[in-house]
């Protein structure tokens, strides 16, 4: 039998489970590009609910318990005596999500030797040391698609109220009870006919490009995999060769790269400096793809006229975190990819997965990041990883 340990977020401040805005959410057939969505044997959850939390559980405790694994679920992950630190060193699993990271680190990885799975409830699994994973021989697995869509709204709602200055002008209403037109539209401008770059044109990346396309603006897009002349002609893109002829080339950048050794810090001080004065960045892809320090010095010169995004690092920030209290900047927590809607499905795919390991079957190709002692699967198209030492 197998422990399995899952790190969620906290359940909400009102209580769960919260009341619902909605009574059923969208049924989808499929994803874009044709991936099936999650088939796992069965779901113990009404899609639609909050999942995500540790009261919800993921849906997965009936099943688990059902036949004879153990399920421990906490939102405690930080410090030497967590909950998650204790509960490590025996666990076979460690479930946890991107928007409330536990960070499975070379040092944590060490101590439990039992840990053979590391499922990311959603996309991105750069909270995994992934060389420390590959060499204790941990299979690192993420739900490949599950949230891309989620992410893709979030990046264009960001973009437009970066670009129409939109927080600005809704606070002059609300908490400021006026009705300041003059300053509600100072710094507003029409996205049409703009230049608007993404990095990294994957799953996320195109769904952005594809939604813009209405708005008639000019997209620019970099990614080490070029798209399809016919999907170049259809969305009238221009391709850059690399991440810096494309930032000097647009006045919005949307981010959508996974964070690994050639991605850290790439929108740095120079970058960012090299960009017309006035553009945008919006990042929901990771925090530590630009430098903090650069973002918010770019904020206040008037180099950036607007930072967006819903990743931050570390996860949850501290409460000094400069971008709580930069200018002109639309942050959300970390949240585009855990809409209701979303977590039906990435609580579905975390338990195809655990389905397919508990039973000794193989794990589906595109939610591998790290199996058979390297890099596999989706990982093995995403993500780098440093050189073994010596």
């Amino acid at each position: 039998m197998a422990k399995i340990l899952c790190v969620l977020y906290p359940d909400p401040v009102t209580g769960y489970p919260p009341v619902y805005a909605r009574d059923s959410i969208a049924s989808l057939r499929g994803y874009p590009d044709g991936q099936t969505l999650p088939t796992p044997s069965a779901i113990d959850f009404t899609p639609g609910q909050l999942l995500g939390c540790v009261s919800g559980e993921l849906g997965l405790r009936q099943f688990l318990e059902a036949e004879g694994h153990t399920l421990v679920v906490t939102s405690d992950k930080e410090g030497d005596d967590s909950v998650f630190d204790r509960e490590l060193t025996d666990a076979d699993v460690v479930i946890s999500q991107p928007f409330w990271p536990a960070y499975l680190t070379a040092e944590r990885i060490a101590k439990a030797s039992n840990l053979k799975l590391a499922i990311t409830a959603g996309i991105g699994s750069d909270h995994v040391d992934l060389t420390a994973a590959i060499a204790a021989g941990i299979t690192v697995a993420e739900v490949t698609f599950c949230n891309s869509i989620s992410v893709s709204e979030h990046a264009v709602m960001q973009i437009l109220a970066l670009v129409r200055d939109f927080l600005p002008g809704h606070e002059w209403v609300t908490a400021k009870a006026g009705w300041n037109i003059a300053d509600a539209v100072s710094r507003a401008y029409d996205l049409e006919g703009m230049d608007v770059g993404v990095i990294a044109s994957g799953r996320i990346g195109l769904a952005v490009l594809r939604r813009l396309a209405p708005f008639d603006v000019r997209l620019h897009y970099f990614d080490t995999h070029r798209l399809t002349p016919e999907i170049e002609h259809e969305l009238g893109l221009t391709f850059h060769p690399d991440a810096a002829s494309l930032a000097q080339a647009v006045d919005v950048v949307s981010i959508h790269c996974p964070l690994h050794p050639a991605t850290y810090h790439l929108f740095d001080e120079a970058l960012i400096g090299s960009m017309r004065r006035g553009s945008y960045i919006v990042n929901t892809a990771r925090a530590e793809i630009v430098v903090r320090d650069a973002v918010v010095a770019a904020l206040e010169s008037g180099q950036l006229a607007g930072y967006a995004g819903d990743v931050w690092y570390p996860q949850p920030p501290p409460s000094d975190h400069p971008w709580r209290t930069m200018p002109h900047e639309a942050m959300t927590p970390h949240v585009s990819g855990t809409s209701l809607s979303a977590q039906a499905r990435y609580a579905g795919g975390t338990r195809e997965i655990l389905e397919s390991f508990l039973a000794a079957q193989p794990i589906r190709d595109e939610y591998l990041i790290v199996a058979g002692g390297g890099l596999a699967g989706t990982g093995a198209k995403s993500y780098t990883v440093a050189a073994p030492a010596g």
